[in-house]
């Protein structure tokens, strides 16, 4: 009971980091905490104004060396520091931000669980519904009442996303009152509504498809992470892979990106760490009081993963998840395969 706790703890710690970064991301334009503003053409940051300071060059109050340094503190070393942090941490840990922080990745979660509650499936584009048995054993079916709350959340996230998107281009004050009075311009009734309908869109029919081949973000956190071979990655217990037998691919089931976890890294190419397949794996193996298959491994642990061969240099072998159907009373075995 013990490893079930510590695994389902683990998951309301990363629940909990994501709420509060994605209060962050909708707070932080009201709070100026960071936006750029359209109407005074330059950033607020922490409350406070913040410029290039080249007005000043342009009214002849500084030299061309004082505009260059501004240039440079204010302007290229901010991009370089945050983006040159967040490929960082993806070279050394992967894409922790994708499935820690991501205001997006918390949707996609969200809308996913919704879906799978309301049909079986956590996507309309999933060819089978997955095992109404869950990790922890207990059952769980499908109810279609609720899909309406699913069609509602979609929605609801979609206007928060656009208005969202707004406030970090308009004055906040200004957009929230104008929404709050009825009063918004023509300009940003079509902003929220075309934005409202696009991102209704994708979070009803695209999500992870879009954080696999459509993030920018995603993609470049991706590139650091596969050019390390010795950063964390979720490493697979091979030894013990005879173990996989009596369960439903249950790792499988739980990954949001629809990946197979126990494959070798090239394959894991967009996982985002969010560790939810370490958990089920946890979770199973915790009723039969064993520890689970699954853990984050990195440095020289991280090389069987990347190569797909044990450390004598032999191929080991991969449980790979079943094509055959699954009914919720039993758990299948896992097929394996050579990589």
């Amino acid at each position: 009971m013990d490893l079930m706790k510590s695994a389902t703890r683990q998951q309301k710690n990363r629940f909990w980091f994501q709420a509060g970064f994605f209060a962050l991301f909708v707070l932080a334009p009201p709070l100026d905490l960071f936006r750029f503003d359209l109407t005074q053409n330059h950033f607020f940051f922490l409350g406070q104004h913040w410029t290039l300071g080249l007005d000043a060059f342009m009214a002849g109050k500084i030299g061309p060396g004082e505009a260059a340094l501004n240039l440079f503190l204010r302007g290229f070393l901010p991009i370089a520091v945050v983006g040159g942090g967040l490929i960082w941490a993806a070279w050394r840990y992967g894409r922790l931000y994708c499935g820690w922080l991501c205001p997006h990745f918390s949707v996609v979660e969200a809308i996913n669980k919704l879906m799978y509650r309301a049909s079986g499936k956590p996507s309309v584009w999933e060819k089978n519904p997955l095992p109404e048995l869950q990790p922890n054993g207990t059952l769980r079916k499908p109810d279609r009442r609720l899909w309406p709350l699913t069609v509602l959340a979609a929605l609801f996230f979609a206007f928060l996303w656009a208005l969202s998107l707004l406030t970090y281009l308009l004055p906040p004050i200004e957009i929230y009152h104008n929404l709050i009075t009825a009063s918004l311009t023509p300009n940003q009734i079509r902003f929220l509504s075309i934005g409202t309908l696009l991102l209704f869109i994708e979070f009803m029919f695209a999500r992870h498809l879009f954080c696999r081949f459509g993030c920018a973000v995603g993609l470049f956190q991706s590139l650091a992470w596969m050019a390390n071979n010795k950063s964390m990655v979720v490493g697979f217990d091979r030894k013990r892979a005879n173990l996989c037998a009596d369960c439903n691919n249950a790792c499988d089931n739980a990954c949001p990106m629809r990946l197979k976890p126990r494959s070798v890294k090239r394959k894991m190419f967009t996982c985002t760490e969010c560790a939810q397949c370490i958990s089920a794996c946890n979770q199973v193996q915790a009723q039969q009081a064993r520890p689970g298959l699954l853990k984050w491994v990195e440095g020289l642990e991280a090389i069987p993963v990347v190569t797909g061969r044990d450390m004598n240099g032999k191929k080991a072998p991969i449980p790979v998840s079943t094509t055959r159907s699954q009914t919720p009373q039993t758990r299948t075995s896992a097929g394996f395969q050579e990589s």
